[in-house]
């Protein structure tokens, strides 16, 4: 499957922030089974291959409680590689006494947190594309009950932390509205609309995926930007095949009228709601 490769547009890396660092690092560490990649007195790169971040932390200078009802995170996807991976994990946070929700998308089978800020994580494997259901260029995803008895056949050993074959699946935000939204993340990022929830939510990809963003009005629609402090998102990483797809992107972003920055020779432009994006190569 290459929907987290070149040349598909995919999510790379999250940052978030924390109220606690020393405490957000024990967590990613010891019940979600990352590994420190770099770290400072304020901030950690996380990593699952020794190599790559996929998810950064920072505590921000007189860091606040997230805010509820606002624009930003609902949750990143942590995207493990086999079922086996996803059985064992499920049995690691219910012996760590970790509150979990669960479901059967049907495109995938997904276990939903919350770390010690609030923050929503999602952690989930694919069912092969070949079983996916597309009705012309949406696919068919459902809210089901995952199925646990059946999952767990699939145990192995003992869980040992991220597998380093982990990556950054997708992520879903709160935003304000949905029209320009829209408008923002397909004319301006190039994704597609592969599902629409109930006039509530839309899931976009690249390359035929099932989603890599998702964006919803759940916090109420005109939900306010959170304060810049506050744990919840800080940024989001979109990967692009190469320079010419990153000059396409920035001049259609220029086209909608979206700000868009250049930053230690990254561009940045933020969604309508606030949210913040690093377009990378």
């Amino acid at each position: 499957m290459n929907f987290h490769t070149k040349p598909t547009t995919f999510v790379g890396h999250v940052k978030i922030n924390v109220q606690d660092l020393q405490r957000s690092i024990q967590f990613y560490k010891e019940i979600i089974g990352f590994e420190i990649l770099e770290q400072t007195s304020t901030t950690a790169k996380l990593t699952t291959d020794g190599k790559t971040s996929i998810l950064s932390l920072e505590q921000p200078e007189n860091a606040k409680p997230k805010q509820g009802r606002t624009s930003g995170l609902y949750h990143f996807a942590i995207l493990l590689p086999t079922k086996t991976d996803l059985a064992n994990i499920v049995v690691h946070l219910v012996e760590n006494g970790i509150r979990l929700g669960s479901s059967d998308h049907l495109v995938s089978e997904a276990l939903y947190l919350n770390d010690p800020d609030g923050n929503g994580i999602e952690i989930y494997i694919d069912r092969a594309p070949s079983e996916w259901t597309w009705n012309e260029e949406e696919v068919v995803m459902t809210v089901d009950p995952l199925n646990f008895e059946a999952l767990l056949q699939h145990r192995g050993d003992a869980w040992k932390g991220l597998p380093k074959e982990t990556v950054m699946g997708h992520i879903h935000l709160h935003v304000a509205e949905l029209k320009e939204t829209e408008k923002f993340y397909v004319d301006g990022l190039g994704m597609d609309v592969v599902s629409r929830y109930s006039g509530q939510a839309l899931f976009l990809s690249s390359n035929k995926y099932h989603h890599h963003i998702a964006v919803n009005v759940w916090n109420g629609v005109g939900a306010p930007q959170p304060e810049k402090n506050s744990a919840g998102l800080q940024s989001y990483t979109l990967v692009y095949a190469n320079e010419e797809a990153i000059k396409e992107v920035v001049s259609n972003l220029n086209n909608l009228g979206a700000t868009v920055t250049e930053e230690s020779g990254v561009y940045v432009t933020h969604d309508p709601s606030g949210n913040r994006i690093e377009l990378t190569i």
